[in-house]
């Protein structure tokens, strides 16, 4: 007889151990298998900054956590229902993230004394008594593995790798999920290595009869498919979405896409990520550094290619000198700033949003230059074909302000249609016909009535010869010019220019209250906290509590000032110690207040959830 199964709405799993124990591997496997069956999806993986910590260490700990749910989801959960710790280091990391009751399986051959002493533990937690409010399965996951493979031809240390995906085959058992998918990415991904596709499968399913034949797990539980609107959908990761967008607004403009890029965490994903599409027109260049990266993306630009650049903010430091020549030789350029926590190479590994006010302000001179930031992994699609599109129009730099908890995290996306995504014309300047000129002379700098965007001219067309450059240059002509009312000029137009693209930015969306008590204003990745919170609160009863989340940070929408009017307090939740604040402050004189986090992970939904209960 088959154990009962519990219907449940929500789950939220955490697997952790030493990075060589393929948590992400496995939390990746769930992930999918889990958007497969239905479920509304959002993960969380948390990788070591170190790259080879030593085994059983504190800093080489590595996570992955998801949470799906029945009903739509906007955050990777708060605290776990489950916790896999492969090791005593990933119980002391990351116990304090299970809930009082929540089931807690660790892998027990693992807590020999070395690796307690290695993890600061005096005493064994499985026997002292320190996990008495959860529901402890100690479980030989290395014994039980060995055992299963036993007659495989594997030596013994790669036997121990398949470890992971035993305790997976606990986890799809425990929450009643097929095991065909991940058997079939396993015969995909060691294709080449078949006794690796044997030893594997072998173990998931060891895992899976564990629970179902042994008397630790009374029950499994079953979260039903979600209700999404129809459409094809994949799981996808926000630095893939971004990658898509890019490649998308490629296609739409008939541009070449030319990515040059260094090689830093977070931002390195999209350069492999497009280094897979070259059939497609894209050219992605690793160069010797930052300075180089963004040299051949104004490089590319100035041929009459989409130029696009990335990195992190240590890296957007060394590139601005040369955003400023994107800048002020106003060329279409694309920055993907995908935000660490910092200041200097800092966290690399962990989030942050503090690099908001070096994108408005890091550069000499009057410097302005737009900043779109995406709110969730899927939308970082919409933001960097956003991105390219306000570039090609506008004629200037554009920073896609991204940050790891919305880059690395994973969720369902909707694939758009292409006739659905906005128009990208790149509109270059006409050169002389084979007649003669076609026109009046080219004036490189003769500004489009609506836009101020000045001409793009192919370098090589004929007729279309012109000055480009550092140096200021004369309004019309485009000649060099020292002349003190003309720079005066060329600042206003262009700081104009970007001032008009507020012009393009869609009406505010607000959730909840129009008016009233407390607004949530947030960005970037704390949209799903925030969501979250607001939502409970108004289940709860607080009718007049509402949220808006912005995409421009440069230029704000134009009807922004009005909707924080109408409410009496403006709450402003930030990763960083008060940018946005700041800024609202600044430019609308309203008194905002502060939620600020600067720890290198993301909000929980309870901390936005008790702040707002403070305020009201």
């Amino acid at each position: 007889m088959r154990k009962p199964i519990e219907q449940i709405e929500a789950a939220t799993i955490l697997f952790a151990g030493d990075s060589g124990d393929g948590s992400q591997t496995i939390g990746a496997q769930m992930t999918e298998t889990t958007a497969l069956v239905g479920n509304d999806v959002a993960t969380l993986p948390d990788y070591p900054a170190e790259i080879r910590a030593p085994a059983g260490s504190l800093a080489g700990v590595s996570g992955f956590q998801l949470h799906f749910s029945s009903e739509q989801i906007h955050t990777p959960g708060d605290l776990c229902d489950v916790l896999v710790a492969m090791n005593p280091a990933a119980l002391k990391v990351h116990l304090q993230k299970l809930k009082p009751g929540g089931i807690l399986i660790i892998n027990s051959d693992n807590f020999a004394r070395r690796n307690l002493r290695l993890a600061g533990y005096e005493q064994d937690p499985l026997t002292d008594g320190s996990l008495t409010k959860y529901q402890v399965f100690p479980v030989d996951l290395t014994r039980l593995t060995r055992k299963a493979l036993e007659h495989t031809e594997l030596t013994i240390r790669e036997i121990d790798r398949c470890k992971n995906f035993f305790a997976l085959g606990m986890i799809l058992w425990l929450y009643n999920r097929p095991m065909d998918y991940t058997m079939k990415w396993i015969k995909t991904k060691f294709a080449t290595k078949p006794q690796y596709v044997e030893s594997n499968i072998l173990a998931l399913r060891a895992g899976n009869i564990y629970c179902e034949a042994t008397e630790q797990f009374a029950t499994s539980y079953n979260v039903k498919p979600a209700e999404f609107s129809p459409g094809t959908y994949r799981n996808i990761e926000g630095n893939m979405a971004t990658v898509l967008g890019l490649v998308a607004a490629s296609h739409q403009s008939g541009l070449p896409l030319v990515y040059g890029s260094y090689p830093i965490t977070p931002a390195s994903d999209i350069l492999h990520g497009l280094a897979q599409y070259r059939n497609f027109g894209v050219v992605t260049m690793q160069m010797e550094d930052e300075i180089a990266a963004v040299g051949v993306a104004i490089g590319a630009a100035f041929s009459g290619a989409l130029g696009v650049t990335g990195s992190s903010g240590p890296g957007l430091a060394l590139k601005s000198e040369a955003i400023n020549l994107a800048m002020i030789a106003e060329l279409p350029l694309v920055i993907c700033n995908i935000q660490r926590a910092g200041p200097s190479t800092g966290m690399p590994t962990k989030t942050e949003q503090s690099d908001l006010l070096q994108m408005l302000y890091g550069r000499n001179g009057e410097s302005p230059i737009p900043i779109v930031a995406p709110t969730r992994p899927y939308d970082c699609f919409d933001t960097v074909y956003e991105a390219c599109r306000i570039a090609v129009k506008y004629r200037t730099p554009v920073i896609f302000l991204s940050d790891l908890y919305v880059a690395m995290g994973a969720e369902p996306w909707k694939i758009p249609r292409l006739s659905e995504l906005p128009t990208i014309e790149p509109d270059f300047a006409k050169g002389f016909s084979q007649n003669g000129n076609d026109g009046d002379a080219f004036e490189p700098y003769l500004r489009d009535a609506e836009t101020l965007a000045r001409p793009w001219a192919k370098p090589g067309t004929s007729g279309l010869e012109h000055r480009i450059g550092g140096l200021e240059k004369s309004d019309v002509t485009g000649n060099v010019s020292y002349d003190a009312e003309n720079h005066e000029k060329m600042v206003h137009l262009r700081a104009e220019k970007v001032a008009r693209i507020a012009q393009d930015i869609p009406p505010t969306e607000v959730f909840g209250a129009e008016s009233g008590e407390l607004l949530l204003l947030g960005w970037g990745g704390t949209y799903g906290p925030i969501r979250t919170a607001v939502e409970n609160c108004i289940a709860d009863g607080a009718s007049d509590v509402a949220h808006v989340h912005i995409r421009h940070l440069n230029p704000f929408p134009r009807d922004l000032g009005e909707v924080l009017a109408r409410f009496k307090r403006v709450l402003v939740p930030e990763l960083n110690s008060g940018q946005l604040r700041q800024l609202i402050r600044s430019t609308y004189l309203i008194d905002a207040i502060g939620l600020n986090k600067v720890q290198g992970q993301p909000f929980h939904v309870f901390e936005v959830e008790a702040k707002i209960n403070e305020l009201l």
